[in-house]
């Protein structure tokens, strides 16, 4: 049998559709009132600084307080938002350079890597990475588990091609999903990436003369670095890079001009790397030294202070570059961070 619906019944049926439609019209216009709150609200917009202290000994300072430090932009003082000790724990990322030319001393960066796991804290996350001709590759994420850590680096090989700064890209991307917590890269590699290296060979051929060839390099301006410290600047990452000798130009068997020119630059932009993200570039001159500059490195991320301050002038984006100065309460120390960045 059918049944037709009287006309109050019609009405009343209709009173809650439109009544229904009203509650979520309200609903979604609240929302969208709320986003832009969201938005201001976010803490991308504060500069992001690692911060190490030492005496005039070189001995690291790791008892100072937030009151301890003033922070100037452009020469202009700027207020402390957020202020991590030196023990605050990190999320790191363990890269492993797995290419070609690392293939003959793989037993002992795997053996100076696990050591590196001993000298971090408890609380620290890590996570291990690897890069070769095959790409990138995570073998395993951010874990306090020392003993999963350890084997997961057993696993890393290959051969093949250096897709350097596509690792850091990874390893960023990775950090940030950390939250807020304080960040690093701790990277083994030449520096050579394959990429950037055939743009530095079609450069050097360019240039007329040997004094030519020593400066049509330009590293800074390579996009592949500034992508990545433009990242490394947005999270506050901290990287260390830890250059093999296979990458250093005063050990090139020929003095070919053009060779040293892009050995030259790509280790200047590993240097690159380090100053402008607070870190510190350790070569490796033997590799018996491995382990003890992993355990720098750990020592390095134990005297580093966290802070970030509210920029002036958030909104404007103009690529112009603002420089940082740090002060302390205390005299006769000296105070390391990264000089300043792009504001992109």
């Amino acid at each position: 049998m059918i049944r037709f619906l009287s006309s109050a019944s019609k009405r009343a049926q209709l009173q809650n559709i439109v009544v229904l439609a009203l509650v979520m019209l309200a609903a979604f216009t609240a929302a969208m009132a709320q986003e832009p709150d969201e938005v201001i609200k976010t803490e991308t917009s504060l500069v992001q600084l690692n911060v190490g202290v030492v005496d005039h000994q070189g001995h690291a300072v790791t008892t100072l307080a937030r009151t301890d430090f003033a922070v100037y932009e452009d020469g202009v003082l700027r207020p402390i938002e957020q202020f991590e000790p030196t023990e605050a724990p990190f999320s790191l990322v363990l890269l492993l350079d797995m290419s070609g030319s690392t293939i003959t001393f793989r037993q002992q960066i795997q053996q100076a890597a696990i050591r590196f796991l001993d000298a971090l804290t408890p609380d620290d996350r890590v996570a291990v990475v690897q890069f070769n001709g095959k790409g990138v590759k995570s073998l395993l994420s951010f874990t306090d588990n020392r003993n999963r850590l350890a084997y997961a680096i057993t696993l890393a090989g290959g051969a093949g091609e250096t897709p350097f700064y596509d690792a850091l890209k990874f390893s960023l991307k990775e950090l940030a999903k950390e939250g807020k917590r304080r960040k690093a890269i701790v990277v083994l590699t030449d520096g050579l990436d394959t990429e950037v290296r055939k743009k530095d060979r079609d450069a050097v051929s360019k240039s007329q003369t040997d004094d030519d060839v020593a400066t049509i390099i330009k590293p800074e301006n390579t996009p592949q670095l500034n992508s990545v410290l433009n990242e490394a600047d947005r999270q506050g990452v901290a990287i260390f890079p830890l250059a093999l000798p296979s990458g250093d130009p005063k050990r090139l068997p020929l003095p070919d001009p053009a060779i040293t020119a892009m050995y030259v630059a790509a280790r200047s932009r590993m240097q690159l790397l380090a100053d402008r993200t607070g870190g510190r570039l350790n070569e490796i001159h033997s590799l018996d030294s491995l382990a003890r500059l992993y355990a720098e490195v750990a020592a390095d991320l134990r005297s580093l202070y966290s802070i970030a301050y509210q920029p002036p002038n958030q909104n404007v984006h103009d690529g112009k570059w603002r420089s940082i100065r740090i002060e302390v309460a205390r005299q006769n120390l000296i105070v390391r961070t990264k000089p300043g960045y792009f504001k992109r």
